[in-house]
Order: structure tokens, then sequence, then C-alpha cells
């Protein structure tokens, strides 16, 4: 059979090539590095029998034009960049394997914009001696939006900081919730009272834009956002006016409405950490991410 890996950090990672060349020597990976148009990756995926797919968008076009596509194994945790109908096209998908990764990424940005160290790192590179060395995390209030894997895996990570958790998630999770210490509320209750708000939830119908120009007045003039789940989750023309005008403190943000962005003034606010999509892809979630993509290939072609 022929596999293909469109996915360019998947393609690049050594030990990933040993472990798929070690059971379909005859695959083809993405070695360019080649964010592909529509167009390419239909030409890259050929006759292909199973893909491995990271971000590259496989809808029923690409599917039509591939007729030999049997599986779709995802390199990654996100499943809306598969959005082919095909019900005989299987999809290998194991939730959760990068949690770790991203949460310590979004506890990460959290200390920078507490204790000030992403602005005045800035400063001193310019010249700027500025002492102001921010507040302690610990003992904050912490919104989190979307309680799946990396939302809990967050919590763990809180748990020595003290601070006060809420959370909203569109399942029960009653049980889980008192186990933890944690309090259940609205996304307005959220808004209103978080020191930082950060966002777990998938990108869909409902949660496309979820946080705008209404959200961000709600939200503490003193408060931050963080977005590692999914670009257009937050409105970027509503973030970069809340961020100009004083409405909210700061952000960070790992992940664009278009990647790479191109909006080169919301990139270049200094409220703003932005970081190049990331929250995956430390060393290990990127090993994990692609040994169970492969796995899924290896128990459906039973090799």
């Amino acid at each position: 059979m022929k596999i293909v890996a469109t996915s360019p950090s998947f393609s690049k990672n050594r030990k990933l090539q040993e472990e798929i060349y070690r059971y379909f020597p005859d695959a083809k990976l993405n070695l360019e590095g080649k964010r592909f148009t529509k167009e390419e990756l239909i030409q890259f995926i050929g006759d292909a029998d199973g893909a491995i797919v990271g971000l590259e968008e496989i809808d029923d076009e690409v599917v039509e034009a591939c007729p030999n596509l049997k599986i779709v194994s995802k390199y990654g945790v996100g499943l809306n960049n598969l959005k082919f109908s095909n019900p005989n096209i299987k999809i290998g998908w194991t939730g959760g394997v990068n949690r770790l990764s991203v949460a310590e990424l979004v506890l990460g940005y959290m200390l920078m914009l507490a204790r000030n160290i992403y602005i005045t790192s800035n400063q001193l590179k310019s010249g700027t001696w500025n002492k102001s060395g921010g507040f302690q995390l610990s003992g904050k209030t912490i919104g989190i939006i979307g309680v799946g894997y990396i939302g809990k895996e967050l919590i763990r990570l809180l748990q020595p900081f003290n601070c006060e958790i809420l959370v909203y998630d569109v399942i029960d999770q009653t049980e889980y919730y008192n186990s933890v210490g944690v309090k259940e509320v609205d996304i307005p209750t959220i808004l209103r009272n978080s020191d930082f708000v950060t966002l777990h939830v998938p990108l869909n119908k409902d949660t496309k834009n979820m946080i705008s120009t209404e959200e961000f007045r709600t939200m503490k003039k003193s408060a931050y956002i963080i977005n590692s789940a999914r670009g257009g989750i937050v409105d970027e023309e509503a973030l970069k006016e809340a961020l100009k005008s004083g409405e909210i403190a700061g952000g960070a943000i790992d992940v664009y409405t278009t990647e790479p962005p191109t909006d080169t003034e919301l990139l270049n606010l200094p409220n703003l950490i932005t970081t190049p999509h990331i929250g995956g892809n430390a060393e290990e979630a990127v090993l994990a991410m692609g040994m169970s993509a492969i796995q899924h290939l290896r128990e459906f072609f039973k090799v």
C-alpha cells in the first residue's frame, strides 16, 4: 500500500522518519516542509491508500480526487480540518496526546504576563530598564473555558498556585469539578471575575468569534486573554482594539485565523505574546502524536 505524510513537522522528525519507514518503507514524506495549496495537496496524496495529516484541510474535494484513500491518520488532536463526509474513510485519532505540552505553554504565558517578563525583556533589549515586576500568579482567579484533556491538565498544573479556578464546559462534569476543587460557572461570570481567561474549545459554528467586542468589555481591564486552541475562536480585530484601547491588559495567542498570520499590527502589539502555533510541539508531544498516527495506520493495514 502507499502511505503519505503531509505534515512538515511530522516529516522532518528523524525518530518519526525511522518509525514510519520501518513499517512503511516506501512512505512519501513532506521533506521540503511545503505548505500545500489544495491542488498541491491533492497531487501529493495522489493514489495513496493512507495519509498522515497535521493541519492540512481534507475536505470532500480532496477525498474525491484521491479515490484510493482509505484512512486519514491525524498527527495532532484537533479534527476541525477533517471536513470530508465519506463514511468509508476511517479517521485515525487519539485525543489528548499533546495535552501536557499545550498546558505547560499556557502556564508559561500566565507567568510571563503576570510577572511582566515578556514586556520588560523586550524593553531591556532596546535599552529600557523597567523594574516593574508585575504580580504573583499565586492566589489569582483563572477562568478556563473548555475542560477537556488540556483544560484538565492545566487545572492539575495550577494546583500548587492555590488559584481560584472558574470553569465552563458544555458537558456536565460536576463530579470531576468537585474532586479537584474548581467552580463551575457560566461564561459571563468567568469573563467578569477572572484575572486570566484561557480557551480550550474546538472551532465550530458555536465557538467561532465567541470572544469578541462585548466579551472584552465584560472582562476586567486588568485581565488577560489566552488562546492556544484554534484561530477564529477569538475575533482578532476585536482583540486588537481591546489591547490598543486598554479594554484588557494583555494576552497571548498561539493560533490564528490564517496561519502563518499576516496581520503585522496584531503581531507587533507590545502587550500581546504571539507564538507560531507551538503549543503541541514540545519534543515529547511531537513524538507522541507521530507515534500515535503511525500506530493507527499499522492497526488499519495490519502491519
